[in-house]
């Protein structure tokens, strides 16, 4: 209970200081994903139609997923420096795997006779590539969007060990202070808040854009 009361004092005195490194948080989660997808979604059609790439694209995604997201912060600090433009291209990267991912398996998934009677009424590529195949992929490519906002929200915690600010730089006052545990608390609680709802939102835009199937017709 003790701890509880800690917290809320915390949560109360702190309040806007909180909500500005929620807000940066993510923004910076955020910032990442769009960014990732705006590389990502290209690669995943591409590999697609050019089957032979998907093995080596999908396999440099997943050496990235393996390397500690700390270590690789760490290596791009080297160069970009500290702040949030390290984080945001560590999310990138980490990025990369979930959405190219679900970009390849939307387009692989599109029914070939919709494709097929797209070209016969006289579409072209783009034109079968914008109206029929991206519409009923996008449902996919939408839950990739939403792994990757997930774990980018996770992630983005790190980067206080790179003066990135956000949540995460709330957490580690807490383990730096004696007896943290409600400073802790103010940072994870709203961490983990983000991200339940962020997977809510994007799952509820996921289910929206689903293609409408047809009910089954009773004899």
């Amino acid at each position: 209970m003790e701890t509880l009361e800690q917290f809320i004092n915390y949560f109360s005195q702190n309040s806007d200081y909180i909500w500005v490194q929620f807000y940066k948080h993510f923004l910076m989660a955020a910032y990442g994903v769009l960014l990732a997808a705006i590389i990502s979604i290209p690669l995943g059609i591409l590999i697609a139609k050019y089957g032979k790439l998907s093995s080596w694209v999908l396999a440099f995604g997943s050496i990235i997923q393996t390397i500690p997201a700390l270590g690789a912060m760490a290596v791009i600090m080297i160069v970009m420096g500290l702040g949030t433009n390290t984080v945001i291209v560590t999310l990138i990267l980490y990025s990369i795997l979930p959405i190219t991912q679900n970009t390849y398996v939307g387009m692989k998934d599109v029914d070939k006779t919709i494709v097929e009677a797209g070209f016969a009424s006289g579409m072209t590529r783009f034109q079968l590539l914008r109206m029929v195949e991206l519409p009923l992929a996008v449902s996919v490519i939408m839950a990739g969007l939403r792994t990757a906002l997930v774990i980018g929200i996770g992630i983005t915690a790190i980067g206080a060990f790179v003066g990135a600010g956000g949540l995460g730089a709330i957490i580690l006052t807490g383990t730096n202070a004696t007896d943290g545990t409600p400073i802790i608390l103010a940072g994870a609680i709203p961490t983990a808040l983000m991200a339940i709802i962020a997977d809510l939102a994007m799952g509820w835009i996921e289910r929206k854009l689903q293609p409408v199937k047809e009910s089954k017709t009773t004899a």
